[in-house]
């Protein structure tokens, strides 16, 4: 018995071992630009967030504030199937370079936008761009990465979260005060350059996918094909759905919601692993808890600003410290399923990220009433942040598993398209109750509870869903693409 024990002590790498390194020489590159990239993302998502009731206040159309988020989304949805296509073509520096071109100019666009309309469009071609970088930094993860090393990965492109939620909504919140809002969305520009620059380098190194050979292959060849057309749809489904929540007109609301939903869900069949929306175990189910959680999360993480600065009254550099909390705690979550990637089974850790964001957000009703410290929101929004960094990279875990190589950017694609569609069905959903509200009161305050009730809810949903991540509840092949060709 010791002996054996002894030689399970040597054939253990060893955490210093170079050969079991992130930073080995053939990996460095590629871990610093997906490090720097992730941190740009980073700064310029918490920015934005911070800043947005101050732009509001200027522009006027306080009743656009949700679409500010959610146009981004729905640009994000169209760069995401287009590139899911591309990567399973070949290779990954020509996608990121149209990629975060495409970011850049629509972050330039917003700077210079003169009305909240404007500012709306120029949200949709900043995420146009965005959309294509989860899907590419995923597909390079697995293609060069060991199974062992991704969940040290994940967690590392984390932590890139750690800089820009300490000091980003808190120098985000002193420039919009003092020197304008433009300034920071203008201010990034430079740091696009940099971070393009990086991880461009790193990325022309990273083998392009195999010659597809196996039967599953086959399928997604099948079903790239008309992507484009299908990813207009799932944008327009998703788009109309949003606006038809906004009109404050019944039948037009029943009207747009019904036909939305109708064209959403028959191009999201055919964008999605077969089984996805009826959450057939595993991957399909894994893509589709996926974009629950982002519904549940995003639906208040949008207008946590909006609630502490317009409704509470305190300052955005204040408000920015719950975005900061809630950041922090992410980072933690993510480092704590890393080191237990070993020792517990993944989709627990998913299960036990949901119950923290679930009570996370719960804690923020409690932010919105006047009678009891706006700073019950930092440890609240922060156990919200700490369920997010338990689950979210876990999810990402299970689908690179399930998914074979050649399938791997379809599979990945997929599941940034349920995570984008939850993200701008939360912040559609959130901004239609709260806009809602300011039509009947003049205040945002019953409707933003109204609205962390429905994500509450939402997160119920998915915390239900997740015993089907559980190994040995598939009930068909572990992946299988939609092969209908549309």
């Amino acid at each position: 018995m010791a002996s054996r024990l002894g030689r399970a002590r040597r054939a253990r790498p060893s955490v210093t071992d170079a050969s079991d390194s992130l930073w080995r020489s053939d990996r460095r590159a590629l871990t610093i630009g997906l490090v720097v990239t992730i941190t740009l993302v980073a700064f310029e998502a918490l920015a934005i967030s911070t800043v947005m009731p101050i732009v509001a206040r200027e522009l006027g159309g306080l009743e656009l504030y949700g679409w500010v988020f959610s146009a981004f989304f729905l640009g994000a949805l169209i760069g995401i199937v287009m590139v899911g296509g591309a990567i399973d073509r070949g290779g990954l520096a020509g996608p990121f370079a149209i990629g975060i071109g495409l970011f850049a100019l629509g972050l330039l666009a917003g700077g210079l936008a003169p009305s909240m309309l404007i500012l709306v469009a120029a949200r949709f071609l900043q995420g146009l761009g965005a959309g294509t970088l989860q899907p590419i930094a995923y597909v390079a993860i697995g293609r060069t990465l060991p199974e062992r090393l991704r969940p040290r990965m994940f967690a590392t492109l984390s932590t890139a979260w750690v800089l820009p939620g300490v000091i980003g909504p808190a120098i985000a919140g002193a420039i919009g005060e003092s020197l304008g809002w433009r300034f920071v969305f203008l201010g990034l520009l430079p740091l696009i350059a940099i971070a393009g620059a990086t991880t461009l380098q790193a990325l022309r190194h990273v083998a392009a996918a195999p010659p597809p050979d196996d039967e599953g292959s086959v399928a997604a060849r099948s079903a790239r094909r008309g992507r484009l057309p299908l990813a207009l749809a799932v944008a327009l489904g998703t788009g109309l759905f949003t606006l038809g929540l906004t009109t404050g007109q019944p039948l037009l609301t029943v009207g747009l919601v019904v036909i939305g939903t109708a064209i959403g869900l028959h191009a999201i069949r055919r964008l999605t692993p077969a089984g996805t929306l009826t959450a057939r175990p595993i991957l399909p189910a894994a893509v589709l808890v996926r974009g629950i959680q982002t519904c549940a999360f995003f639906g208040v993480d949008a207008f946590v600003a909006l609630a502490l600065i317009d409704w509470r009254g305190v300052s955005a550099v204040q408000a920015g410290v719950a975005l900061t909390a809630a950041t922090i705690a992410w980072t933690a979550g993510a480092w704590i399923q890393a080191r237990g990637a070993t020792r517990w089974p993944t989709y627990r850790f998913v299960q036990v990220g949901f119950v923290f964001i679930l009570v996370g957000l719960a804690g923020m009703l409690l932010a919105l009433v006047p009678e009891i410290t706006w700073l019950v929101a930092l440890p609240a929004f922060g156990v919200a942040g700490l369920g997010m960094g338990l689950s979210y990279a876990p999810i990402t875990l299970i689908v690179l598993r399930e998914a074979s190589v050649t399938t791997q950017g379809f599979a990945t694609s997929a599941l940034s398209l349920t995570d984008t569609i939850g993200a701008t069905l939360g912040t559609g959903i959130s901004g239609a109750i709260v806009a809602a509200s300011l039509r009947s009161t003049g205040e945002p305050a019953a409707g933003l509870a109204v609205a962390f009730i429905v994500a509450i809810v939402i997160g119920a949903f998915g915390l239900a869903l997740t015993g089907r991540l559980r190994p040995g509840s598939a009930r068909a092949p572990a992946f299988a693409v939609a092969a209908r060709s549309p």
